[in-house]
């Protein structure tokens, strides 16, 4: 059972209802009910957190809100997972009130599976820590490593580091001082990789600080959806163009599923207790449906424990954190 947050997508709770629908998995839907219709898995919780709210206050302020009961439907046992299409901030913040951190982690980390033709590429973190320090990068390597193993079966992940260069001092001391902790020890580390490279079938995991990582992201799902709009423009421009079109429809469509955002799902926030999904915000409902199903997949292949496990492993290369409160 997944649980799903329908509030905050920007096709409306109905897109959200019917993706959980159709993708084969048992969902609990929290949302308006109205716009939700009737069945025992819906939960009326009309409350949303937006993105125009602090996230922290407003999951605080809000207990009653659809994100907030999602979240708390893990914490309960309810549900294996939950999936929003709302506010990254507000799935984090109530996945850190409700689900709390894995033991020893520093922050968690957004990672995306990047849009892009043949083997996946994870990209983390894409948002969630604008500042890092060394540890938090380590970290996240072994993070990305772990979920790249566990749900998407990649024996022995390679791992780079986001730099302006490959070489070992390339970067900012940020970045050097991350490559020089990872450098030897357990993981596939290939060292720096620039930004032309996070697209390379040679790379699994690539690791950032948030703002980095959220700028090529973007780049990257920017650049898909030119080169989406190139060829189209270059099918239409000309009889002859028309006619190469119809004779490659099969192949370019099924390059246009690859290149979408919604064939990703959406983007896993790592170093949590349970497992937290955001999908992309403009999400039809398949992206929805394989959201859903990204969730699934990481409880059935235990995601949590096996990331938590190779924590452990790293021993003194990942700190732990100190204690919070609560």
């Amino acid at each position: 059972m997944i649980a799903l947050d329908a509030n905050g997508a920007d096709r409306g709770p109905a897109t959200v209802a019917a993706g959980g629908r159709a993708s084969g998995v048992p969902v609990l839907l929290f949302g308006p009910a109205a716009e939700l219709g009737d069945g025992p898995e819906v939960v009326d919780a009309p409350v949303a957190v937006s993105n125009e709210d602090e996230p922290a206050l407003a999951v605080r302020a809000r207990p009653d809100s659809s994100i907030v009961q999602a979240a708390r439907a893990v914490a309960d046992g309810r549900a294996g997972g939950f999936v929003s299409a709302g506010s990254t901030g507000a799935a984090l913040a109530a996945g850190l009130f409700h689900l709390k951190r894995m033991k020893g982690v520093h922050r968690p980390a957004v990672a995306v599976l990047l849009p892009v033709p043949g083997s996946p590429t994870l990209l983390l973190d894409a948002g969630a820590n604008v500042e890092s320090r060394p540890e938090h990068l380590v970290q996240f390597a072994y993070m990305g490593s772990a979920f790249m193993e566990a749900v998407h079966a990649v024996e022995r992940p390679r791992v780079g580091l986001l730099s302006n260069g490959e070489e070992a001092k390339k970067g900012t001391s940020l970045v050097v001082e991350a490559h020089d902790a990872l450098a030897g020890g357990p993981l596939e580390f290939v060292g720096n990789v620039e930004g032309g490279d996070i697209v390379n079938a040679s790379i699994d995991v690539v690791v950032a600080d948030g703002f980095t990582g959220n700028v090529a992201l973007k780049a990257v799902e920017g650049t898909a959806k030119a080169v989406v709009g190139a060829v189209r423009g270059a099918i239409t421009a000309s009889p002859t163009g028309m006619l190469a079109g119809l004779l490659l429809r099969r192949r370019l469509g099924g390059l246009r599923e690859e290149l979408s955002q919604d064939s990703v799902g959406g983007a896993i926030l790592l170093g949590l207790r349970g497992v937290a999904v955001v999908a992309h915000g403009d999400a039809s409902a398949q992206g929805i449906a394989n959201a859903v199903r990204l969730a699934q997949r990481a409880v059935d292949e235990r995601m949590i424990a096996r990331t938590e496990a190779a924590l452990a492993a790293a021993g003194g290369r990942t700190p732990s954190a100190p204690a919070v409160a609560g």
